[in-house]
C-alpha cells in the first residue's frame, strides 16, 4: 500500500475520532438550553441522537446493498449488506440504552408507553429477526437471497414504525417529534456547534465499523 492510498483511507477515520473526541469533551462544558423536564440531560442529545443517526446511515446502507444483490447476485454486496445492518443493530441497541437512560431521568421510568419509543422497540426486534433468518439457512445463497428480500422489507417496516406511525398517532411526548412539549430539541446556536459534529462523527464512526467488519468476513472467506 502506498503511502497516498494510506492517507486516503486513514483521513477520514481520524476525522472521527477528532470530531467524536470533540463531542464527548465539548458536550460536558458547552452551555445548554435549559429546560425543567430534561435539565442537563439535554446534553445526551449529543450521544443518544447520534447513535440513531449512525444506525440510520447503517440501515439504509444495508437496504441499498440488499437490492445491488438482488441485481446481480454478488457476494461482496451480500456481505456489505449483512454487516451494515449488524453495525445498525448494534447503535440501535446503544441508542435504545441511551434512550432508556435518559427517559429515566425525564419521565423517571425506563420506558414509557409512547409511539415513537414503541416503533423503535419494534423496529430493532424486526432487524433482530433479519439475523436470526440469515442464522437458519445453511446454504450460502439462499441465505443471501432469502435475507435481502426481508431485508428491504424490513427497511420499510422500519420507517414505518419509527417515522410514520408515531407521526399519524399524533401524540408523543418524545423530543423532536412534531406535538412534543416544550423539550423538543430547539437547538441554540452554540449547540449546533456540537450537536453537527457529533451527528457526522457518529456515521462516520458507523461506517468505519463496518469496513473492519467486512475486511474480517472476507477474510474468514478466503481461509
Amino acid at each position: 500500500m502506498t503511502d497516498s492510498s494510506l492517507i486516503k483511507g486513514l483521513w477520514w477515520k481520524l476525522l472521527a475520532l477528532l470530531l467524536l473526541l470533540y463531542a464527548v469533551i465539548y458536550g460536558f462544558f458547552i452551555e445548554v438550553p435549559y429546560f425543567e423536564v430534561t435539565k442537563e440531560s439535554i446534553r445526551n442529545v449529543f450521544y443518544h441522537v447520534g447513535m440513531w443517526f449512525g444506525m440510520s446511515a447503517m440501515l439504509i446502507t444495508s437496504f441499498i446493498f440488499s437490492i445491488r444483490y438482488l441485481r446481480g447476485f454478488r457476494e461482496k454486496e451480500d456481505i456489505v449488506a449483512v454487516e451494515a445492518a449488524n453495525v445498525g443493530i448494534f447503535f440501535g441497541i446503544l441508542g435504545l440504552i441511551t434512550g432508556m437512560i435518559w427517559a429515566k431521568s425525564t419521565w423517571g421510568a425506563f420506558w414509557v408507553r409512547d409511539p415513537k419509543l414503541d416503533g423503535a422497540a419494534v423496529g430493532m426486534f424486526i432487524y433482530l429477526a433479519y439475523m436470526v433468518l440469515r442464522g437458519s439457512i445453511n446454504d450460502i445463497h439462499k441465505r443471501a437471497k432469502v435475507s435481502a428480500v426481508f431485508n428491504i422489507f424490513a427497511f420499510i417496516l422500519w420507517i414505518v414504525f419509527v417515522m410514520v406511525l408515531p407521526r399519524l398517532a399524533g401524540s408523543t411526548i418524545h423530543p423532536g417529534q412534531d406535538g412534543a412539549p416544550v423539550m423538543a430539541l430547539n437547538l441554540s446556536g452554540s449547540t449546533r456547534i456540537v450537536f453537527y459534529p457529533a451527528m457526522i462523527g457518529w456515521i462516520l464512526l458507523g461506517f468505519w465499523i463496518m469496513n473492519l467488519r467486512i475486511r474480517i468476513k472476507r477474510l474468514g472467506i478466503r481461509d
